[in-house]
C-alpha cells in the first residue's frame, strides 16, 4: 500500500506554483499594493475584502475569515480532498506525486484510464458535430451549442466497432472501463451506439464515465457507464464539477434525477443543480453535497414512484443532518419536470416553486401520518413509532431536538428517542509536564503572576506570528543564546516553527502553514499567519521584524530566568493558541 506524501515534496510543489495564477483561474483578481484583491468567493459581498499575498503565498478574506494556502483553496473553492488538491497543483507544473514507501500503483494505473475516457469524449464531441440527426434532436429540446459545449455532449453513431480505432486504446482498456462489452460468443462491440453521449466528471473535472440518451424512443432511454476502476455511480453526481462554483455561491444545491434536467436548468439560468447516476441518492452524495453546500432541495416527481425516490432520499440524509445543515423536497405535478417546467413558465415559476419545498421534517411526518388518523389516540401511537427509529439515526443538536418537539407537539404527548450513537472522541494527550526538579512556589502576588503569565503569552503570539508571516525573521537567530524555555506548549510550537524554517530558509508562510496542517493548532496558526503585524496593516520591514524578533526571545528568556522561582500554572501551561495543555508531537510523529 503507498504511503504518504512527503513532506518536501509539498515544500518543493508549494515552492513552484503562485497561488495568484491558481486563485485568479477561478476568481478575477486586482493588483492592489504587494497583494491582490476580489470579492470572496466564499461568501456574497459588494465590497472586496479578499486578499491575496504573492509574498506570503496565502490567502484571507477579512469579512469571513475564510484563509490558508493553494491547497486549502482547492480543497475548499473545489471541494477536492488533500490528496486530489496536491495531485491537481502537482498536475499543473507537470510534477508527479510520490508516496513514502513507494509508488501509488493504483494512481500509476488509472491515469491512462483518463486520458483514454478523455478521447472517448473528443470522438463523441467530434462525431455529434457531424450528426444533423443528433443536432437536430438538442435543437428540438431547446439546447444551444453553448451549453452542448459547457457540458462536452457527444454521439456515439450506429455501428458496432467504432472506438477502437477513434481513439487508438486496447480492448483491454475500453473493456475495463465499460465501454466495450464481451459477448458471451467472445465478440467485442461499443456500449453505446445511437446515443446523445453526456460525460460524467469527478470533482477534479476527470471524465469517468460516460451517460447516454436514445434519440428515438427506444428502451432502455438512458444507458451508464457500468461500474469500473474510475466510476462509482453510488458516489458521484452528474454535473457536480459544472455546479460548484453557482452552488458555493448560492448555498444551495438541487438535485433532479436526469441530465437533461440539470441542463436544461442551466440554459435558463439555474446552475447549481446535479443528478443521480441512475441510482437512489446514497449517504455518500449525501456528506458529498454537504461538503459542498448547507442546504439541499431534492426535486422529484410528484408521483408514487418520486415520493418512493425521495423517501429513500430522507433517509440516507437523515444521518447527515447536524446543526447548520438543511434539507428540502420539492415535488412536480403530474406529468412535469423540471426542464418542461422552467422551459415552459420560465425562471421565475420555477424558483417560487423551489421557494414551496417542504421542509424535510414535514415531509417525513406527511408520509409517516398516510393512511393515519391523528384525530385518535391509534394514530398518533402509530406515528411515534414510526418516527422513533429515523429520529434516532439524527445526529445530536438543536435541529434533532426541534424534530423531535415538532412531533410531540402533533402527538401531544413526549416522545422517547434513544440518543443518537456518536462515535466517542479518543482522550486528550496529558499535559506536557515542566522538566527538571520541582521548585518552591513563587513569590509575590496573585496579580504580578498572572501579568507575567499574560505577558509571556502574548510574547509567544507574537513570535510565532512574526515567524508564519516573514520566515526570514530567523535569520540572527542563535540556539544557545536566543531559544524560550520549552516548558510550555506556546513555546514548544515557537521552536517547531523556527526548527521546520532553520530546515529550509526559502520556505514560505503557505509551506510552513502546510507543515502543521494534521495538527490541533492548524486553525490557530492559520489566523496568526493573516493577523496585522502593524496597525492598518501596514507592511512590515523584514530587518524590523527581525529585530523584533530577537528581542521577544530575550524577553522570554528572561520571564524564564524569573520564573524559576515558581512552578508555571497549568492554565499558562496550555500555550498560546489554547490547545488544551496536549504536547505538541515533533513533525516526523505526525
Amino acid at each position: 500500500m503507498a504511503g504518504r506524501i512527503p513532506r518536501d515534496f509539498i515544500d518543493n510543489l508549494l515552492s513552484r506554483i503562485d497561488i495568484v495564477d491558481v486563485i485568479g483561474e477561478r476568481v478575477p483578481l486586482k493588483k492592489s499594493g504587494s497583494n491582490y484583491t476580489a470579492c470572496c468567493p466564499f461568501h456574497n459581498e459588494k465590497t472586496p475584502s479578499f486578499t491575496v499575498s504573492q509574498t506570503k503565498q496565502f490567502y484571507h478574506c477579512f469579512g469571513c475569515q475564510a484563509n490558508g494556502t493553494a491547497i486549502s483553496f482547492l480543497m475548499n473553492y473545489d471541494q477536492l480532498h488533500f490528496i486530489d488538491a496536491v495531485e491537481q497543483l502537482a498536475e499543473s507544473v507537470g510534477l508527479e506525486v510520490p508516496r513514502e514507501g513507494g509508488h501509488d500503483a493504483a494512481q500509476d494505473k488509472r491515469k491512462p484510464l483518463y486520458e483514454v475516457m478523455e478521447r472517448c469524449a473528443r470522438y463523441y464531441s467530434d462525431t455529434l458535430r457531424k450528426s444533423p440527426e443528433a443536432i437536430a434532436y438538442l435543437k428540438r429540446r431547446g439546447l444551444s451549442g453553448e451549453t452542448a459545449k459547457t457540458f462536452g455532449l457527444g454521439y456515439a453513431p450506429p455501428g458496432w466497432t467504432h472506438l477502437q480505432s477513434a481513439t487508438g486504446a486496447s480492448n483491454d482498456q475500453l473493456l475495463s472501463l465499460g465501454m466495450q462489452i464481451r459477448h458471451e460468443e467472445g465478440r467485442i462491440y461499443d456500449r453505446f451506439r445511437e446515443r446523445i453521449m453526456f460525460p460524467i466528471r469527478d470533482r477534479r473535472g476527470r471524465i469517468i464515465g460516460f451517460g447516454g440518451r436514445i434519440l428515438d424512443n427506444g428502451e432502455p432511454k438512458y444507458l451508464n457507464s457500468p461500474e469500473t476502476t474510475l466510476f462509482h455511480k453510488g458516489e458521484e453526481l452528474y454535473a457536480l464539477y459544472e455546479a460548484r462554483k453557482a452552488a458555493v455561491s448560492e448555498q444551495r444545491i438541487l438535485i433532479v434525477e436526469g441530465y437533461m434536467d440539470v441542463i436544461a436548468l442551466w440554459q435558463h439560468g439555474v446552475r447549481n443543480a446535479v443528478a443521480t447516476l441512475g441510482t437512489a441518492t446514497t449517504p455518500s452524495h449525501i456528506e458529498t453535497l454537504f461538503r459542498t453546500v448547507p442546504e439541499l432541495v431534492f426535486c422529484f416527481d410528484g408521483d408514487r414512484a418520486g415520493r418512493d425516490a425521495a423517501w429513500r432520499a430522507l433517509r440516507a440524509t437523515l444521518p447527515a443532518l447536524r446543526d447548520g445543515r438543511d434539507a428540502h423536497f420539492a415535488f412536480l405535478s403530474d406529468g412535469e419536470d423540471p426542464d418542461s417546467l422552467i422551459s415552459g413558465q420560465g425562471k421565475a415559476a420555477f424558483d417560487a416553486f423551489i421557494r414551496s419545498a417542504l421542509p424535510v421534517t414535514d415531509f417525513m411526518i406527511e408520509r409517516l401520518s398516510e393512511g393515519l388518523d391523528l384525530s385518535g389516540v391509534g394514530g398518533k401511537a402509530r406515528l411515534a413509532k414510526e418516527a422513533k427509529p429515523l429520529i434516532e439515526t439524527m445526529p445530536e443538536g438543536i435541529y434533532r431536538q426541534l424534530t423531535i418537539r415538532q412531533i410531540e407537539t402533533l402527538i401531544g404527548a413526549r416522545l422517547d428517542v434513544a440518543a443518537a450513537r456518536e462515535e466517542t472522541p479518543p482522550p486528550a494527550p496529558a499535559p506536557h509536564a515542566p522538566t527538571g526538579p520541582a521548585t518552591p512556589a513563587k513569590p509575590g502576588t496573585g496579580t504580578q503572576r498572572r501579568r507575567a503569565e499574560k505577558s509571556e503569552s502574548l510574547l509567544l503570539r507574537r513570535a510565532a506570528t512574526l515567524v508564519l508571516q516573514i520566515p526570514a525573521v530567523i535569520a540572527n537567530y542563535d540556539e544557545s543564546r536566543h531559544a524560550p524555555v520549552a516548558d510550555t506548549d506556546g513555546a514548544a510550537l515557537l521552536l517547531d516553527l523556527i526548527k521546520q524554517v532553520r530546515g529550509n530558509p526559502q520556505i514560505s508562510t503557505a509551506a510552513l502553514l502546510e507543515h502543521f496542517r494534521e495538527s490541533p493548532v492548524f486553525k490557530g496558526l492559520s489566523k496568526l499567519a493573516s493577523a496585522p503585524l502593524l496597525p492598518d496593516n501596514h507592511e512590515m520591514d523584514a530587518d524590523a521584524a527581525a529585530e523584533e524578533f530577537i528581542n521577544i526571545l530575550r524577553k522570554l528568556r528572561l520571564l524564564a530566568e524569573r520564573n524559576r522561582t515558581g512552578p508555571v500554572p497549568e492554565s499558562h501551561r496550555r500555550g498560546l493558541l489554547g490547545i488544551g495543555g496536549r504536547r505538541l508531537r515533533p513533525p516526523e510523529e505526525r
